[in-house]
């Protein structure tokens, strides 16, 4: 199976679902690589790769991934990882690349990370 990618939102965040494979030889790797160009392009700067029914992923579809992470983060937004599985986390650990980009195993938890952290507002002097 090819990959195929669901986009859905929650607030500002953009979640692509993503199932299947990305690889270069199927040409999905680049079909990913488009997307996430496209959404970046619209002005999206959260972003949230849901790998849960990624089955394979090769040096191509991380590269995609490692690269929009630098994109976006040098546009000032974040991008996250949630339940990768199986040979995807292997990689993604073998790559140490768990330690670079935030990865969650709950949608939830994930979605929560990317709000700001609260301030106190300094009270106006009289």
């Amino acid at each position: 199976m090819g990959l195929q990618i669901s986009i859905r939102e929650s607030g500002d965040v953009t979640i692509l679902d993503l199932r299947g494979r990305s690889t270069i030889d199927g040409g999905e790797s680049q079909l990913l690589s488009l997307q996430l160009q496209k959404l970046l392009a619209t002005g999206v700067r959260k972003l949230l790769l849901n790998l849960g029914d990624l089955t394979q992923v090769d040096s191509s579809g991380i590269s995609i991934i490692v690269k929009t992470y630098v994109s976006v983060r040098g546009q000032g937004g974040d991008l996250r990882l949630l339940r990768p599985g199986g040979r995807v986390l292997e990689v993604f650990r073998t790559l140490h690349l768990l330690e670079i980009v935030p990865t969650f195993e709950d949608e939830t938890q994930a979605l929560a990370s990317f709000q700001p952290l609260g301030y106190f507002a300094k009270p106006l002097k009289s």
